[in-house]
């Protein structure tokens, strides 16, 4: 499913059920010797699927690392990004001299807790949910949320600084072969200085896309 949102250039793999007797590479046990099962399948299935992105990009399937904020560790010259949620685990990569970036995020297709999308939301994104949620069937709210999520994921290997819910402004639109549901675009406006570490040009905003499918929410962003 991943891999429908994502440009040509971009390697994908997912994992919609967790193989048995699915090990972690050996250089990464350390990272994980104390975590709980759940956390356990979740680490390891996503860095499964990274090594799969790996050898179809021509690369080795070495070990992913762990940074010192959780954030994952690529092979140089590969940019990508990881997920997990309930039932699910996905990863894309890219060649670096291709992609600035990559930020994916899934989600289950569902509302979100009570009292959290006052804290991960602007008053105009609610606003906008305020007007289109009603009727719909689909849970945006989560979406909004699932967005802010890629976001940040796309926002940070480029900056190395944290990046707010409140920092970024997102818009969608639908696709029109969706008949109103079930995929478009996402654009998030940056509200604070986009300054980068990489040398290339400030960060003002993403675009992205989101899908919704099979119990799940997906959503990418690619920064070419």
């Amino acid at each position: 499913m991943i891999g429908t949102i994502l440009p040509n250039g971009v390697a994908a793999a997912e994992l919609t059920t967790y193989p048995e007797g699915l090990q972690p590479h050996p250089s990464e046990e350390h990272l994980i010797s104390r975590a709980v099962e759940k956390r356990r399948r979740d680490f390891i299935g996503a860095r499964h699927c990274a090594r799969q992105a790996l050898a179809e990009l021509g690369e080795p399937a070495v070990a992913i690392g762990k940074g010192g904020t959780g954030e994952p560790l690529f092979p140089r010259g590969i940019v990508g990004s990881l997920t997990h949620c309930d039932g699910y685990r996905a990863a894309a990569l890219a060649h670096k001299l291709r992609f600035r970036s990559i930020g994916i995020d899934a989600e289950p297709h569902g509302q979100l807790p009570e009292g959290v999308l006052d804290s991960v939301s602007l008053p105009t994104e609610r606003d906008w949910l305020r007007t289109v949620l009603p009727g719909t069937g689909l849970h945006l709210d989560r979406l909004l949320f699932c967005a802010k999520e890629a976001t940040y994921k796309t926002w940070f290997p480029l900056t190395g600084r944290w990046l707010g819910f409140e920092d970024a402004h997102i818009t969608f639109t639908v696709d029109e072969e969706s008949d109103g549901a079930g995929a478009g675009a996402f654009h998030s406006e940056l509200l604070v200085p986009g300054n980068t570490t990489d040398g290339g040009a400030p960060l003002k905003s993403f675009d992205g896309r989101w899908l919704i499918a099979d119990g799940l929410i997906l959503t990418a962003i690619v920064e070419a």
